[in-house]
């Protein structure tokens, strides 16, 4: 049965997500290697944990968390499409075929292409993605680079991020704090605007709500 621990210390797993963190740099993206591999991976795991998922699905969400973006190396545009092909080379003859065909949706899913949410387990993957901004994932923090670029402007003025799974109230928020001096609020809308309406649909398939608070106002 592979667990997480399996795929993190898997070579091919830690190369493409390594060589993701590399490409991602020298095209001027933001970090989309170990570290966001990481947190998306806790985060996933602890949504479904919050939503009373199976605890194999739990492990499935946060495999899922972890690979989602290894694809971006081989092309940012397709890059949910080659990380779900990617992880069904590595782990076809480790996985059972349900639990192997949930994840590589689960990653797929994770970009949206009809805002449609196939399962529990990729839910949870979406809510954790796009709830991953702060100053740490901007490359070039340089006054000329934020001028240029929106999406490092606003994750180099976010100075705080919170993630809050409340398992009771079937809640899950996010808490962004911005430096207004860097980047006005109005700027988060312009370029999140589709992530959070995804992120508020995904919280629905698994019967929560999705709140975003921002700079302690809150919005949604």
């Amino acid at each position: 049965m592979v667990t997480l621990k399996d795929v993190t210390s898997n070579p091919l797993i830690q190369e493409y997500t390594h060589q993701t963190g590399e490409y991602m740099k020298f095209v001027g993206y933001t970090d989309h290697g170990l570290a966001h591999a990481e947190i998306v991976a806790q985060r996933a795991r602890a949504v479904a944990k919050a939503a009373k998922l199976q605890p194999r699905e739990q492990e499935l969400a946060a495999i899922a968390g972890y690979c989602h973006d290894m694809g971006n190396f081989l092309g940012r545009t397709q890059h949910h499409y080659w990380g779900g092909l990617l992880f069904g080379q590595t782990f076809q003859s480790r996985m059972e075929p349900k639990e192997l065909t949930t994840v590589m949706q689960a990653i797929v899913a994770h970009d949206k292409d009809e805002i449609k949410i196939p399962s529990l387990v990729a839910a949870c993957l979406i809510l954790a993605d796009k709830s991953d901004v702060r100053r740490s994932r901007v490359f070039d923090g340089s006054p000329q680079n934020r001028a240029a670029d929106i999406h490092d402007r606003l994750n180099y003025a976010t100075t705080g991020n919170e993630f809050v799974v409340d398992s009771k109230k079937k809640t899950v928020t996010l808490k962004v704090k911005i430096d207004t001096a860097l980047a006005p609020v109005m700027e988060y809308f312009e370029i999140f605007t589709e992530r959070m309406e995804y992120s508020r649909k995904a919280g629905e398939r698994l019967g929560f709500k999705f709140g975003l608070v921002i700079n302690h106002f809150k919005l949604l």
